[in-house]
């Protein structure tokens, strides 16, 4: 029995937005051997679970066969993408970049297998840093209408604010990074996410005219909620695949507590799951759903932290919140008794274990009955905790109904 064409794969678990030449790519992707690649700018040290959907679409791709490349934008990455944005990005410097992109390459490694050749890595700033600018102008600005680039939506929401000549030619490096892979791997097609649309666009075009080579895109829809909202943002910030950014019981329960109607989404699109199994758990109703809700949380989990965190993430979470609200797995901050002698202000302490953004987000959580210690409602804004508040042992912290943490004095 042949397996179903990845294309369709793709399509049926709800990642398809936008294909420059569906019959052609639907037909490229029936047969193992396609080449394609997604682009991946280093503008922090981690992935995020927005770049989570992206890895999945290679992970899928890779095992109908078909080569991945991962593009680090070690070049791209001094320039910045003004896609999505409103505002100028922060312009990193080259040893930023570089640790970037290490990191990038090894959470790579969480779905994708680069042994023997099945992916590859690379990095544009091994062709771009190095253009002679006249020439690359000559060569490839030649194939850009502005009239049309300024028609680009990647474009057209800076033009008020303003957008600089640096941002600007972001379009002709990502297009230019296709033309290289092309002629350097025969890679046929470019993917991303569908703020990428305008890029893909360009680089598309601009293989077809400069080597008369078939190429094709490809992007996908964004991480977001039924509501249309960006998902993967907490109010400490994003939800990073590192487990130093977001602690691996953060990121269990940051999916164990989306919305209802979200559920069915996340397992299409950020699991392995089967379309029959995830079609049993989108006729759960009610509190029955929060089955499906501890099922993404765990798959989600052990792909990206491996199984036995998942497990064990997942057995505090069940202690903390189906038990007594106890668990020895639960996240804590230990306090020195010297320091205590004298007092820390309880808001310093949920900022240093980050619980709060800031102290002013902690006064509004306290003004709302949102903070606890050991089950009483903390009421002052400047409370502070002493050595006397731990002679009965640890202090369990409760932010909302949902964030438990461990205070534990240490000499």
């Amino acid at each position: 029995m042949k397996s179903e064409n990845v294309f369709d794969t793709l399509k049926n678990r709800g990642y398809l937005a936008q294909v420059t030449h569906e019959n052609e790519v639907r037909e490229l992707l029936a047969e193992p051997g396609a080449v394609f690649y997604i682009g991946f700018d280093p503008t922090a040290d981690s992935l995020h679970v927005g770049h989570f959907v992206q890895m999945m679409v290679m992970a899928h791709m890779q095992k109908a066969g078909h080569k991945p490349i991962a593009l680090m934008g070690g070049g791209t990455g001094m320039i910045g993408d003004p896609s999505g944005r409103t505002d100028l990005r922060q312009i990193l410097t080259t040893d930023n970049i570089k640790n970037n992109v290490s990191r990038f390459k090894e959470q790579m490694k969480i779905l994708l297998d680069f042994a023997d050749d099945k992916a590859v890595m690379v990095d544009n700033a091994d062709w771009l840093l190095d253009l002679n600018y006249v020439s690359f102008l000559r060569d490839i600005g030649a194939h850009f209408s502005v009239n049309r680039m300024l028609t680009a939506e990647c474009f057209k929401q800076r033009l008020e604010k303003g957008l600089s000549f640096l941002e600007f030619n972001y379009m002709l490096m990502q297009a230019y990074d296709f033309l290289v892979l092309s002629r350097r791997y025969n890679c046929q097609l470019q993917l991303g996410g569908d703020d990428q649309w305008s890029n893909i666009l360009a680089g598309v075009e601009l293989v077809r005219r400069k080597d008369q080579k078939n190429a094709y895109g490809m992007t996908f829809k964004l991480l977001t909620t039924s509501a249309g909202t960006k998902m993967g943002k907490t109010a400490s910030g994003a939800v990073w695949l590192d487990a130093n950014k977001t602690a691996p019981f953060d990121f269990y329960q940051y999916w164990r507590n989306i919305d209802d109607a979200d559920v069915i989404n996340c397992m299409k699109i950020l699991t392995f799951m089967s379309l029959d199994e995830i079609s049993a758990y989108a006729e759960l109703k009610d509190q029955a759903i929060n089955r499906g809700k501890k099922k993404l949380a765990y798959e989600i989990t052990r792909i990206v932290h491996g199984i036995d965190t998942a497990k064990d993430v997942q057995k505090q979470a069940e202690e903390l919140f189906e038990g007594e609200g106890q668990s020895e797995r639960m996240p804590e901050t230990l306090l020195n008794e010297a320091a205590l002698k004298d007092g820390i202000l309880l808001l310093d302490i949920m900022l240093e274990a980050d619980l709060i953004p800031s102290k002013g987000e902690g006064r509004r959580l306290i003004k709302q009955n949102g903070i606890s210690l050991n089950d009483v409602k903390v009421s002052d804004l400047n409370q502070m905790l002493t050595t006397d508040d731990f002679r009965q042992g640890d202090l369990i912290l409760r932010k909302g109904k949902k964030v438990y943490h461990r205070l534990k004095m240490i000499t």
